[in-house]
């Protein structure tokens, strides 16, 4: 299981990882604060810069209802990456037979919020060391992924994922793979903003909100106002 105690110092720790070269050794952060990390992960050009990410960490309710907090993220679109069939339907996915991951793709201003910090809420959002599986939402279609869209995204995913595997921050190895970018099918309309829309449904009650009160505590200083 992943504690408190290993939870506030990944936190820290992986937010420091990115302001470092994969040559850098690791330096004393406990005197910092997570909003400090934050902070301080990289320089942010001063031209503005609209990029995209592309994660997949369990049910894309969850995943969604965390990202769109984030100051610095303009859009989240639920949907469908990784499988071979085209034009997949949710009934489809749920099946776990088209190879299709639940993901998200996060369109965010590089002024305001970077991929590293994007990453860190990434496994902050979800359990990186669970196959196919979170809580009860067992499948491929549930597995933990990043879909880089380009060299640099994927360099800093495998470093993300080599440090904290090496440091041990989770009791268990991280099982994340980070896969070839593919055709992102957006899921169905209604998958829209379903935490906001459905806030009485079971699930939501039971899963989906506990995750993003949990998020929002984290980066209480990165919220949108």
């Amino acid at each position: 299981m992943f504690n408190y105690r290993v939870f506030f110092w990944f936190i820290t720790c992986a937010l420091f990882f990115s302001a470092c070269n994969t040559n850098t050794s690791i330096s004393q952060t406990n005197s910092k604060t997570i909003n400090s990390m934050i902070d301080n992960t990289e320089n942010l050009s001063k031209e503005q810069k609209t990029d995209t990410a592309i994660f997949a960490a369990g049910c894309f309710w969850c995943v969604e209802g965390q990202f769109k907090h984030l100051d610095g993220v303009q859009s989240v679109k639920s949907g469908y990456i990784g499988g071979t069939v085209p034009n997949p339907t949710y009934e489809q996915v749920c099946t776990g037979t088209t190879g299709h991951a639940e993901a998200v793709r996060v369109i965010y201003d590089a002024d305001k919020i970077t991929y590293d910090q994007l990453l860190a809420a990434f496994f902050v959002s979800h359990d990186p060391t669970k196959l196919n599986r979170q809580g009860n939402d067992i499948g491929t279609q549930y597995r933990s992924a990043v879909f880089p869209l380009n060299d640099t995204q994927k360099e800093k995913a495998q470093y993300y994922i080599s440090q904290l595997n090496l440091e041990k921050v989770y009791t268990a190895p991280i099982v994340t793979s980070i896969e070839p970018l593919s055709t992102f099918y957006d899921a169905e309309a209604y998958h829209d903003n379903y935490f906001e829309l459905n806030p009485q449904n079971s699930y939501c009650q039971l899963v989906v909100k506990p995750k993003i009160e949990k998020f929002k505590k984290v980066f209480a200083d990165k919220l949108k106002q």
